[in-house]
């Protein structure tokens, strides 16, 4: 019986994922159509479509725990049993602990900032915002070691909702007095008693965080945790955190981030990486290092719109490399392209991270586009340079050119090809907004690879979208709990501080960029570049403006860094999957990826200090 009420509610979640997703898709396309055709529009439009996003988060976030994806900084460190089992164990207790705490905030911040009359058509927007603390909850019972036996296993889960009721008690009884409308005395007591354990424990636990971080402890725990116990060692309402997610998820631009992950998915479960390879192919393959060139092309093409390195290492690794060791290439260079490649992308529209980074620090996201496009270019320059001279130095092989294979390859793939086309002229025309372009790109790549190249069938879609929720639901939830503690930095004043610092002890524009660029490239090793934004972004842009460096110039110097930061050993992101796709030990990655590491520091430096690079479409 227990088993059949799991597999029901599983395949709700499922279902509910998968219909949020459509629906996120087709309100803004259907928008773009009654206002083209009846001059008219969907009442109501942006409330309906930005709360959607905030169960893409939170119901993704919960089958992102649930299939064990949430993104982690393990350095895989190797301990012995029983060890390597208990450390998983507090791992888990502590997940569980702060995923309840977030949970407990999630539920008091549904009941004192709204009451029973604030609506969204006719549903409640408390009951809306109830997804957050019943997403928490979920997660927090989704923690688990799988080699824990069963009685261990509520033991773990136990123990952090136990642990995580504690931790929030104040908050609890501020749901509860919320509901009475009043305020007994001994809920005052309580109140008083949690924030004193909040205070007294806030630093121990935050240390504890950091400390499990190596252990895979997942970011959002970590951003979220400390967001968490930094307000409670200070006596502030914690409902600030659950506040500041709300907000962030119902910002204007943040619904295109599920809606073009989802469409690098179609696009990536489909056959229109074998089509663009072979177009690509036939397009450069007779220039020396033309299918490195290819690999290239065809990397950045998917990068640009799953906003996630991983994805095309994982989903086209295997078939880039297959070709590119067909074609005379040794494996450590293809490798190391590859892995490379696997980020480089990110600076063009309608990347990701750029969405975020405007939404972030308030800048036009349409001038970060024009902004990223040259130093994307000169990213990908830079990188088939090298791979011509390899390929002229190691005497590979060209193939002829074919005009006949050129011209049918371009018909195979024009679909794809129109697909960004389609995106930019629309944005940047002003036909569309941003969530209407990415609404488009969605129901065009569904058309195109269901109906016209027939590479999936309608029943395939739903696994295609299951794919894609542990990327989308990870993202979301980090950059929900990063909010929190990005409010508290600029709450305490740190930014101002920092940029004190700096005006004494720094008097060098040009000394200023290159210690820039080396915080930026650590915290590239170490953070994701989704909650790097949220908790970076604010420190710096008080710094850029003291040495008038323009804000398009600072975006663009931040995620060539970041996306620098994917390849920089001892822990980039992009190292550890590239072992794992092309089973080759993290070390001997390490030494492939060399050349390119190389190559990307001078395309940086170039970027930081060269500033209009950046700024010269702009004009």
């Amino acid at each position: 019986m227990l088993n059949k009420i799991i597999v029901g509610f599983r395949r709700s979640e499922n279902f509910l994922a998968y219909l949020s997703l459509f629906l996120l898709a087709f309100l803004p396309f259907s928008e773009v159509i009654i206002r083209k055709f009846f001059h008219s529009g969907i009442e109501g439009l942006y409330d309906y479509t930005h709360h959607l996003v905030l169960f893409v988060t939170f119901i993704g976030g919960m089958i992102t725990s649930r299939d064990g994806k949430h993104l982690s900084l393990s350095l895989n460190i190797n301990i012995n049993e029983p060890y390597s089992t208990r450390v998983k164990i507090v791992v888990a207790i502590v997940s569980s602990a702060i995923s309840t705490a977030l949970a407990w905030t999630s539920l008091s911040f549904s009941f004192t900032a709204f009451d029973s009359t604030q609506r969204i058509g006719f549903i409640s927007l408390r009951l809306i915002s109830l997804i957050m603390f019943a997403g928490f909850m979920v997660m927090a019972t989704r923690v688990l070691p799988e080699q824990l036996k069963k009685g261990k296993r509520l033991y773990v889960v136990f123990s952090g909702l136990l642990a995580g009721t504690i931790l929030s008690l104040g908050q609890i009884s501020n749901f509860f007095q919320a509901i009475l409308s009043e305020s007994p005395e001994f809920l005052n007591a309580v109140s008083d008693f949690s924030q004193s354990l909040g205070a007294s424990l806030s630093l121990p636990l935050i240390l504890s965080l950091l400390i499990l971080a190596v252990f895979g402890l997942p970011i959002y725990i970590i951003i979220g945790g400390i967001g968490y116990l930094l307000f409670a060692g200070v006596g502030e309402p914690l409902e600030i955190i659950s506040n500041e997610a709300y907000t962030m998820l119902i910002s204007a631009s943040i619904p295109a981030i599920p809606l073009f992950t989802l469409t690098g998915f179609i696009l990536s479960e489909s056959k229109a990486g074998e089509r663009l390879v072979n177009l690509f192919r036939a397009l450069f393959s007779w220039i020396p290092g033309g299918l490195a060139v290819m690999a290239i092309l065809v990397s950045g093409f998917f990068t640009t719109f799953t906003g996630a390195s991983g994805v095309t290492i994982l989903a086209l690794g295997a078939l880039l490399s297959y070709v590119l060791v067909k074609g005379k290439y040794k494996k450590d260079f293809s490798v190391g392209l590859l892995t490379a490649s696997g980020s480089i992308g990110l600076l063009f529209p309608p990347s990701l991270p750029i969405i975020i980074y405007g939404v972030t620090a308030q800048v036009s996201i349409k001038d970060m586009f024009v902004g990223g496009i040259i130093p994307g270019l000169l990213m990908i320059t830079a990188i088939a340079l090298y791979s011509i001279y390899y390929a002229k130095k190691h005497n590979v092989e060209k193939e002829p050119f074919d005009f006949k294979e050129a011209i049918r390859a371009f018909k195979e793939s024009i679909w794809e090809i129109l697909l960004p086309f389609i995106i930019l002229t629309s944005y940047f025309g002003g036909l569309t907004t941003l969530v209407e372009s990415a609404g488009i790109a969605v129901i065009y790549s569904l058309v195109v690879e269901v109906f016209i190249k027939k590479d999936l069938k309608i029943r395939d879609l739903s696994n295609v979208a299951l794919k894609s929720i542990p990327i989308i639901g990870g993202v979301l939830i980090i950059l929900a709990c990063a909010k929190g503690l990005s409010y508290f930095i600029v709450d305490a004043e740190i930014p101002m501080k920092l940029t004190e610092w700096v005006t004494q002890n720094i008097s060098s524009k040009y000394v200023f960029l290159l210690m820039l660029n080396l915080a930026l490239l650590v915290t590239g090793m170490f953070m994701d570049i989704f909650s790097a934004i949220m908790v970076v972004v604010p420190l710096i842009i008080p710094l850029g403006n003291l040495f008038g460096i323009h804000p398009v110039h600072l975006g663009i110097i931040f995620l060539a860094n970041m996306e620098l930061g994917y390849l920089t050993p001892p822990i980039g992101l992009n190292l550890f999957l590239s072992s794992y796709r092309f089973e080759e030990p993290v070390a001997r990655i390490y030494k492939y990826v060399i050349p390119f590491f190389i190559i990307q520091i001078i395309a940086v430096l170039l970027i930081t200090y060269l500033p209009f690079i950046s700024t010269f479409l702009l004009g």
